[in-house]
């Protein structure tokens, strides 16, 4: 009874987020456009069935993500499981001792990002207007090891407490750097692509997760310290899809070479 009541107050309250949505679809369609809604019957089930499924999916982040984000998070940091013993005074942990912290955060965002429908369908969009020269699967791996190492580097700067702005700053160093040399049809897509990987997937595992580790590493605080992750989710993808760019560009070229060397 109290998880019917639970998915009631979600789904009141993800009616009244998406209300300011249909006003603006049907005030424009109707008042400036002027023309009736085509398949009106069919845009309102749609409505219904998107209601549902962001109040299903609210409820779900609620009971499952949230929680299991967190339990990993006290999971992989505790000392019982770090050392293998739990003595009566455990010595201060170092970064070295998240190993499996940063292992668990690589997996779980090359794994989440992989998963995620937006960046299924960029992948498909950008094959279908680059004629295939961008294959699906090689900008959808590109993107998962960005948001790999992303979420990686951003539990690391948890478990140390370092400035996030450094590795922000630092970060889109390198991708104004890669900007200037990565070939133009790419640089666009790969802007796009730090963005798609913060969707429905990915998101709420690595707010659970920076919160939680936040809130079990000694000294950290989950309002300072448990947010960024996102951050380096965007930023990284825009890295490897570039440099996968730059490197594909890199051995056409040398093939070119070796082709013409050959005919010579």
């Amino acid at each position: 009874m109290n998880s019917l009541f639970n998915i009631m107050h979600t789904l009141f309250d993800t009616v009244f987020d998406v209300l300011p949505i249909l006003v603006i679809i049907f005030g424009f369609q109707l008042v400036i456009i002027r023309r009736p809604i085509p398949n009106l019957r069919k845009v309102l089930f749609g409505f219904i069935y998107v209601l549902l499924g962001l109040a299903f999916f609210l409820e779900g982040l609620e009971i499952a993500l949230f929680p299991i984000g967190k339990l990993m998070a006290q999971q992989l940091t505790d000392p019982a499981f770090v050392y293998g013993r739990v003595d009566d005074v455990v010595q201060a942990m170092q970064w070295r001792d998240y190993g499996y912290v940063y292992l668990f955060a690589a997996t779980i965002g090359f794994s989440t990002t992989i998963a995620e429908p937006a960046l299924l369908a960029v992948a498909i969009k950008a094959k279908e207007v680059s004629a295939g020269a961008i294959s699906i699967w090689g900008l959808r791996i590109a993107v998962a090891i960005g948001a790999g190492l992303g979420i990686a580097l951003g539990t690391f700067r948890i478990v140390t407490g370092a400035p996030l702005h450094y590795f922000i700053i630092a970060g889109y160093i390198i991708v104004i750097i890669q900007t200037a040399f990565a070939p133009k049809t790419i640089i666009a897509l790969a802007y796009d692509s730090g963005g798609v990987t913060t969707s429905t997937v990915t998101v709420p595992l690595v707010a659970a997760l920076g919160l939680g580790l936040a809130a079990t590493v000694p000294g950290r605080s989950a309002l300072l310290d448990g947010f960024g992750l996102i951050a380096f989710t965007c930023l990284f993808p825009i890295i490897t899809v570039m440099g996968y760019a730059q490197i594909s560009e890199w051995r056409q070229k040398a093939a070119r070479k070796r082709v013409q060397s050959t005919g010579e």
